[in-house]
């Protein structure tokens, strides 16, 4: 029987080489995240001459786990989920153009010290805007669950962090009211969101409470930013939509539907 074998390294672009005569191996290198350099070699059997192509780059993508797609720019990084057809979670869109996104139930998850299940989230996004893969390179420090993009309007990530990692609370039923007011909690976690300090940065702050969940919710210049705070379990949720100032200006107004559409449900 003819085999195949895949060869995965973080730091290569997706390859097929075609062997030389009377070979009967196919070799593919696939990126799939940008982890230390560590090669994986996986063998699939029985792929068939025809469509060869096409089932390398399946069995590639199943063997990483995860999808090898993302906007340009972006980069080539692991995810959680598939994203070729529809994207898990995101509904059709609505009467005005705009699509619904709950976090599935059953997706993968669960950062930091003491993992427990995350309470789904969901949030409006104009149709267009398609999940961006999420890089381990992302973390820096934060637990990025999520992105979302559309590279002509902007785009917006997930943070789902463990409360303790921030704070005394020990119970499972954490507030963003028990965390701290809107000051200490943009003055704490706004970093986690631009990677800076935020202070002279604040234009404007507001509250607003929905199924009896409070969040807080900022405006921040610069970088163009609209951050969304709220608790639930023991996850402290940051919400953040951002764009360029060509973005920021044409925009804006949807941009901050988008932030204030953000419910962990």
């Amino acid at each position: 029987m003819n085999s195949t074998t895949l060869l995965f390294s973080p730091n290569s672009s997706l390859l097929i080489t075609k062997p030389s005569s009377g070979l009967t191996k196919r070799r593919a290198a696939v990126r799939c995240s940008n982890e230390p350099d560590l090669s994986v070699s996986h063998e699939v059997e029985g792929v068939e001459m025809v469509g060869r192509r096409r089932a390398l780059v399946s069995a590639a993508a199943a063997a990483c786990g995860a999808s090898v797609l993302g906007f340009a720019g972006h980069g080539m990084a692991a995810t959680q989920g598939l994203l070729a057809g529809r994207i898990p979670g995101l509904s059709d869109p609505d009467e005005n153009g705009w699509r619904t996104y709950r976090r599935p139930d059953d997706k993968s998850g669960g950062h930091g010290v003491g993992w427990s299940p995350i309470i789904p989230y969901s949030f409006k996004v104009p149709d267009g805007w398609d999940e961006v893969p999420v890089s381990i390179a992302d973390l820096g420090g934060t637990e990025i669950d999520l992105r979302f993009a559309n590279p002509k309007e902007g785009r917006l990530f997930v943070v789902v962090a463990p409360v303790r990692r921030f704070s005394d609370i020990i119970d499972d039923d954490a507030t963003i009211e028990k965390i701290g007011n809107p000051e200490k909690v943009i003055t704490a976690f706004g970093p986690e969101v631009i990677g800076e300090n935020v202070e002279g940065k604040v234009l404007s702050s507001a509250t607003s409470e929905h199924s009896g969940r409070t969040y807080y919710q900022f405006e921040l210049e610069p970088p163009h930013v609209f951050i969304t705070a709220t608790a639930a379990g023991n996850r402290l949720y940051l919400f953040s939509v951002t764009a360029n100032g060509l973005q920021w200006k044409r925009h804006y107004k949807d941009l901050k539907q988008i932030a204030e559409s953000f419910r962990v449900v």
